[in-house]
This record gives structure tokens, C-alpha cells and sequence, in this order.
């Protein structure tokens, strides 16, 4: 059931209506422009509630989608008075059992990214409770619907989507009318959740949540969805069938719903992934670079072996009526991929090279063969930590290097007791320490350490020796939780000293749309704006980005290949190894079980065999990166 979109959603300049999709879909060039968005449709809502002297009844979402949007909203509220007095909220969901003062509860979350900061009556607050004992479940459930109905309703529902398509916690098979209600959390739900909760085994097992009917009697109804992780899932809500398999599909139904997505999570879209396929689209460089190489994938032959009927036959005609000539077209795709592919990646004379690493491993996961190459073609490399990466280290991990470190002081230092009982009243504090309960400072720094001496081995394997290597402890990670502080004035601060330090001809920085934390992200947004400070300096290094464990670039987006051979892969795999915090199962495997040397090597193998396949140089494997155009 379609809605009239012009009086759903305003399609700024900096984003795009996409048309053939079953729900309205809108696509924001960042997260950012679509969190300013999503505040601006609240934001709107409750001044025309205030000058009615209505209330504007919102329901609200947790996780990290939406944090964008609170933080929006806080702005307004500081900077332009928005005022939420007469504004009522109610939440979707929250675990079950769960004490509200848990860190990892969602009404802890609420209070602390937005009810702590805007005006919102704590009578007007309403969040389902998790620690209400199982014979009393029901009847709070049916007593929140009750609440709802007395307010007349949801003005607008704000939600975000998961891997499972579930909104709110309605996971596959909850029915469209279900309600209010406790439910079982699906595997793929726990896992999504494992980081947050220090493990897997730590999240819960149930939820309550507010039912498909409960959100489809909004009257409003907006779903967010960010980064390339929910790509598959927005395709099978949005474009295909209605099944309770994805209860987010249900909004299909909806008379006045639309999704609103970030580049990465569209890029599955049709109309986003083979726009040729559903009607007229103006070409560009970069689309017709795009739909060649598809083409040639699909009908399986090497790109100057495509003829003209392979064209005509798959929706492609548009492009021989622009060119008119199939060979000027696969030429110029090949000799694009061709002169890509790079063995010296800073060039033959010595440079200065910064490799940006977010955590202490993605520098050998990510891009090992490249920075090996270049340490052995002799340029001055140095690589910079940007977070410790401690909250990634298991308790077990740090058991054991303090275990070592205490047989070290009995063999050398056995009358110092002051030390050894310092280290087996660490060890008690872990062995104490309840499941998902944050770590000490103390810890921290013990686990934050353990990942150091990891990143310095791998470095070495790599070539680039110890006094080259910078660990910055950006303060924006500095939590001792998974969710992270906004890059702030000192992580920029941090990174622009050390690019005036080194003054590097060229950088490489993760550029990973799809780290479900996030942390890639800020990282690279803190290069990116260290570089606009310096940049007026003089110091104007080549910037290159490269992905992390998750995803690889597409064969069209792919601007620099590098070549491994399978020495150099052997020796990047030993790199990987030294982090041993990190095997046999790292903190945050998110779906993919597979240790990242086998995910690494995956991963480039298969972008070597997509060449080959393309009809270019056969390689053992390669890894690729894009130039940064200023945008992520």
C-alpha cells in the first residue's frame, strides 16, 4: 500500500527518492544528513503539538541507529529551545529479566543519550520493564497497550531495523497483529547483540517488546537503517514479498511509512545495485564502469569477450545507443581495472607512509600484504593505534598473562610480596567479576597492554620497527564499553600532531561502512579532519582508503590493486597470528565464525579470482583500496 510521498518525506539535495521499492525508500549521501532528517521530522512534530497544546506522542528505539538522531535533538533543544514538556515516549522494547540500573539495559541507554538532556517529564517516560517477575509479564503488557490507547495513539514511530528484519524485538514469525509481549530473542539477534553484553552467552534470552500491531497503529511510521551490514535486509523489506519471516516487511502495509537509509545500508536496492534494470538512468563514468563489469560477471565471459548481444539482452541497450561501439565500452572498463593494478603502491622513490590502523590488528587483517610490500621496497612506514582495543581482550586472556607475569616475579623477584600480591588480587577481581560487568581502569590498561605488545609483534613480522609505530588512545574510545563517545576536539587534535610529525607523501585509512560498531568510522572521520587542519599547513599526503575484516570494495569502486604473492600472504598470516587475544574467537565475530587470517585470505583471493574472471593478470591474491573523494 503506497503513500503519498510528498507529504511523508522532504527528499533534500543531499538525498534521493528511490522508486521501485514497495515502501517509500529515501537514501542520505551519510548517516548524518539522515540523522538531521529524522530530528527534523520530530523536531517539527512537536512544535506543531506545542502550538496546539497537544501532546506529540513518540515511540522510540534504542541501539546505535538512532543515536545520531538523539543527539540531533539535543542540539535543538539546547540551541534552538526545543522543548519536549509536553512530549510522551514510549520505547519499544527492553530485555528480559533486566534490572533498570544496568549498563546494559535500555532504560539506562534512554537516560543517558537522551533523557538526561531534553526536558521530557519523567511521568511522560514509559519503557517496557525488565524486571518484572514472570507471573506479572501479561498483565504489564496489556497495562503499556492500555497506556498507548489513552494517549490516542502513536503520533510517530521511530524505528531501527536488524539483521533479521525484526523491528522492535518482533523476530521471525511474529504476526502482524501480534501486541505487547514477551518473546524469545532469535540466535542471529543474540549474536548482533554478543559485543555489547562482553559475549554471547551473557545476552538474554527474552524481551519485551511492543507487537507489529502495536507499531502499524502509529500514524507515522519511520525506519532507519545504516551501514552495509542491513543492506540485505532493507533489500527484503522493502522490495520483496510481505511475510512475517521479516516483520519489518510489514510496513508495506503501512499507509504512511518510509524508510529512510544510508548509502551503504541502499546498496542493494535494484534500483541502487543494477539501476539499468528498472528504467532510464543517466550514465556516468563511474555507472558504466559499474554495469560492464556486472555484465560480464553475469553472462560469465572475460570483459573483451563481451559482445553486442550481451547488451541488448540484459538491459543494456541504453548504454550501445550512447557509445554506439562494444568495443570502445570494454576497452575502456578493462584498461580502467588494468592500469589499477599496482606492485610498487608508493612508487619507486623512498616516501613517508602513515597507515592508520582503527584497532591494533586491522593494519595486518585489512591490508598486511600492502604494508609488508611496502616496508620491503624500502619506505619509511609508520603505523598508528588509534584505539587500544581493551574492551576486545576476554578475561580469560588477561588471566593468563598475569598468571605469567607472577610466575616471572616468583622466579626472579620471589621476596617481593607487595607485587605478587598486587597480581592475585587482580586475578581475584576477574575471577569475582560478574557476567557483562565492566572492567576496572586497571584492567583496562592490563588488557589495553596485552593488545599493544600483540600490535608491536605483528609489526615486526610486517617490517616496520618498533619506534615507528604511534599508539594515540584516541579519548573518544576511552568508554570501557562498546558504545563510544563522538570524535571530539582532542582525537582531532591527536592525529593532526602526528601527521605534522611524520608529514607523509601518502595515507591509508580503514574507510569500513559496514564495522557494526562504529569504530572505523570515527576513526576515519578523525583523519579526515586532522587532514583539513594540516592541509592549509602544507602537509597534503595521498590519501587511500582500504576496508576492514567485513567487506571488501566492489570490483567498480576498486581505484588501487595490489598484488600478493603468496610469500608475502604467508608472511601476512604470521602477522595476524601475533595477535593471539584475538584466536581462536575474537570479541566481535558479529555472523562470519570463519578467525580473520582465514576471512583476510578469503577475502583477497577472491578479489584476485574476480579479476582473472574479468580477463586481467592472474594473481595469487590482491588487495584493494580507493582513493578518498571526500566522502565515506
Amino acid at each position: 500500500m503506497a503513500i503519498d510521498i510528498s507529504r511523508s518525506v522532504h527528499v533534500t539535495p543531499k538525498s534521493k527518492f528511490v522508486r521501485h521499492t514497495k515502501v517509500p525508500t529515501v537514501i542520505f549521501e551519510t548517516s548524518s544528513e539522515l540523522a538531521k532528517y529524522v530530528a527534523g521530522v520530530v523536531a517539527d512534530l512537536i512544535r506543531k503539538k506545542n502550538n496546539a497544546g497537544d501532546p506529540a506522542i513518540l515511540g522510540l528505539p534504542t541501539g546505535s541507529t538512532p543515536l545520531g538522531v538523539y543527539r540531533e535533538l539535543i542540539r535543538l533543544h539546547n540551541d534552538e529551545q526545543l522543548d519536549f514538556s509536553n512530549v510522551v515516549t514510549f520505547n519499544l522494547d527492553e530485555y528480559w529479566p533486566m534490572e533498570p540500573d544496568s549498563i546494559h539495559s535500555y532504560h539506562k541507554f534512554m537516560q543517558e543519550n537522551f533523557f538526561d538532556h531534553v526536558n521530557v517529564k519523567p511521568e511522560n517516560i514509559h519503557i517496557p520493564r525488565g524486571d518484572i517477575p514472570a507471573e506479572g509479564v501479561d498483565l504489564f503488557c496489556e497495562e503499556y497497550e492500555r497506556a498507548i490507547e489513552q494517549y490516542g495513539g502513536l503520533d510517530l514511530q521511530l524505528l531501527g531495523i536488524g539483521r533479521s528484519g525484526h523491528i522492535g524485538f518482533n523476530e521471525p514469525g511474529s504476526a502482524r497483529n501480534s501486541l505487547t509481549r514477551l518473546v524469545n530473542l532469535d540466535p542471529v539477534t543474540r549474536r548482533d547483540a554478543a559485543s555489547g553484553f562482553f559475549g554471547e552467552d551473557n545476552v538474554p534470552h527474552h524481551a519485551i517488546t511492543m507487537g507489529v500491531g502495536s507499531i502499524l497503529s502509529a500514524r507515522k511510521i519511520i525506519i532507519m537503517a545504516l551501514g552495509e551490514h542491513k543492506a540485505q535486509v532493507v533489500k527484503k523489506a522493502a522490495e520483496l514479498e510481505v511475510t512475517d519471516d521479516v516483520s519489518a516487511s510489514f510496513l508495506q502495509t503501512h499507509t504512511n511509512s518510509v524508510f529512510v537509509v544510508d548509502s551503504a545500508a541502499a546498496a542493494e536496492l535494484t534500483a541502487v545495485r543494477t539501476p539499468w534494470i528498472v528504467g532510464n538512468i543517466e550514465w556516468t563514468p563511474i555507472l558504466e564502469k559499474k554495469a560492464v563489469i556486472w555484465l560480464s560477471r553475469e553472462v560469465g565471459k572475460p570483459l573483451l569477450k563481451l559482445e553486442e548481444e550481451d547488451f541488448l539482452h540484459n538491459h543494456l541497450h541504453q548504454m550501445l545507443h550512447k557509445y554506439g561501439s562494444v568495443a570502445q565500452i570494454r576497452e575502456s572498463v578493462f584498461d580502467s581495472l588494468l592500469e589499477g593494478i599496482c606492485t610498487k603502491p608508493a612508487g619507486v622513490e623512498p616516501q613517508r607512509v602513515i597507515v592508520f590502523s582503527p584497532h591494533p590488528d586491522d593494519d595486518v587483517i585489512s591490508m598486511g600484504g600492502t604494508l609488508i610490500t611496502l616496508a620491503d621496497q624500502g619506505h619509511e612506514v609508520y603505523i598508528a593505534y588509534m584505539t587500544s582495543g581493551n574492551i576486545a581482550v576476554f578475561d580469560h586472556d588477561a588471566l593468563r598473562h598475569i598468571d605469567f607475569v607472577c610466575e616471572f616475579h616468583q622466579l626472579f623477584h620471589a621476596d617481593d610480596r607487595t607485587v605478587l600480591e598486587h597480581l592475585q588480587n587482580l586475578k581475584t577481581s576477574i575471577e569475582n567479576k560478574k557476567a557483562g560487568d565492566l572492567d576496572t581502569e586497571e584492567m583496562l590498561g592490563i588488557k589495553g597492554l596485552i593488545r599493544k605488545t600483540e600490535a608491536t609483534a605483528g609489526a615486526d613480522v610486517a617490517g616496520v620497527p618498533e619506534e615507528r609505530l604511534r599508539f594515540l588512545d584516541l579519548p573518544f574510545y576511552r568508554t570501557g564499553q562498546v558504545s563510544k563517545k563522538p570524535i571530539g576536539e582532542e582525537d582531532i587534535a591527536i592525529v593532526a600532531d602526528l601527521l605534522r610529525e611524520v608529514n607523509p607523501h601518502q595515507i591509508y585509512v580503514a574507510g569500513d561502512l559496514s564495522d557494526p560498531h562504529g569504530t572505523h568510522r570515527v576513526c576515519a572521520e578523525a583523519v579526515i579532519n586532522a587532514v583539513n587542519v594540516v592541509v592549509e599547513e602544507g602537509v597534503a599526503p595521498e590519501f587511500w582508503m582500504y576496508r576492514g575484516a567485513w567487506e571488501e570494495y566492489e570490483p567498480h569502486e576498486i581505484e588501487r590493486a595490489v598484488p600478493l604473492s603468496p610469500e608475502v600472504v604467508l608472511r601476512k598470516r604470521e602477522a595476524i597470528f601475533k595477535h593471539e587475544s584475538q584466536k581462536d574467537s575474537a570479541f566481535y565475530p558479529g555472523g562470519d565464525k570463519r578467525e580473520f587470517w582465514v576471512r583476510a585470505e578469503d577475502r583477497t583471493r577472491n578479489t584476485a579470482r574476480i579479476y582473472n574472471d574479468l580477463g586481467l593478470p592472474e594473481y595469487f591474491a590482491i588487495e584493494a583500496f580507493k582513493h578518498y573523494h571526500g566522502e565515506l
